[in-house]
């Protein structure tokens, strides 16, 4: 499998070549965390070759819902970090290290309630893992699932 280098502009294929590439964005006391965490993992998606499909977007939703809960119910946000591999990886690392849980019985057409239920349903796995005084909460989506070639269906 070759890749060619961000310095001609053209991209590689999507694959070992990418494995283990990591990118962190500090959030801490940061205006417009969710915008900015979009925007940071939009770069990311199109540098690693894995934009303009359906589950691309699925993956900034869930950028977004995962900030979200993290400002509104872990004390804000610290960090985001984004792992390419056989899945993107996307961890929100908060302050607190009580899990999240789902709300039992959000109420349909009302906001509030279903942030863990869309990452459930959009992503393949995700889960907590604690850090010190903190947790950070992650959702993969199989890399296979971004090409540009599988962009229908989960």
């Amino acid at each position: 499998m070759e890749t060619i280098g961000p310095e001609t502009g053209d991209r590689g294929p999507a694959g070992p070549a990418l494995a283990g590439q990591r990118r962190r964005l500090a959030l801490s006391g940061v205006r417009g965390h969710v915008a900015k965490g979009r925007d940071f993992t939009r770069q990311a998606l199109l540098d690693w070759g894995w934009d303009g499909t359906e589950t691309s977007e699925d993956a900034l939703l869930l950028v977004s819902e995962l900030l979200t809960n993290a400002s509104l119910h872990a004390g804000g946000c610290v960090e985001l970090v984004l792992t390419a591999g056989e899945f993107l990886r996307i961890e929100v690392f908060d302050g607190t290290t009580t899990p999240p849980r789902r709300h039992p019985s959000p109420q349909r057409g009302l906001p509030g309630g279903h942030g863990l239920y869309i990452v459930e349903r959009l992503s393949d796995r995700w889960g907590t893992s604690i850090h010190g005084t903190g947790k950070a909460v992650w959702a993969e989506i199989k890399a296979s699932r971004l090409t540009s070639g599988s962009s229908a269906g989960h």
